[in-house]
């Protein structure tokens, strides 16, 4: 499985996490189960990852919102925006302009083409003061 499709894989099962009915572990077996999907290695750490740092994404996306509040954002749109803060800030294996160049695309995809404007300018905020503080 490429790089792209587990993202996509790991963009599912967060969408997933967002409605709290099921634990991540049952979220990946009824992947596996129901759907017979295999889940890479890319896919279990990038999922694993962004509930490991959860706290810290969503606080920088709160600080990058630009006007908004996070209930106020889609649930596609959060699970796009924690897959890709995760990748930027945490994940120093991804370019940050690939990880937000994937999560518009996911966007485009799952959404709206609005909303993947306004994640592609949270986004560049996100990666000029990360890109800054180094």
């Amino acid at each position: 499985m490429d790089r792209r499709t587990s993202r996509e894989q790991a963009f599912v099962f967060l969408f997933e996490n967002t409605f709290g009915m099921n634990s991540p572990e049952e979220i990946m077996e009824n992947a596996m189960l129901a759907r017979e999907e295999k889940v890479s290695t890319f896919t279990r750490n990038l999922f694993d990852g962004v509930l490991e740092k959860i706290e810290k994404i969503d606080k920088t996306i709160d600080e990058n919102l630009m006007g908004w509040k996070r209930d106020r954002i889609s649930r596609t749109a959060l699970a796009v925006l924690r897959l890709a803060v995760y990748e930027i800030v945490f994940e120093k294996d991804t370019p940050n302009k690939v990880a937000a160049n994937e999560a518009v695309e996911l966007s485009k995809k799952y959404s709206t083409k609005e909303e993947s404007s306004y994640i592609n300018g949270i986004l560049g905020s996100i990666i000029s003061k990360t890109e800054s503080a180094n």
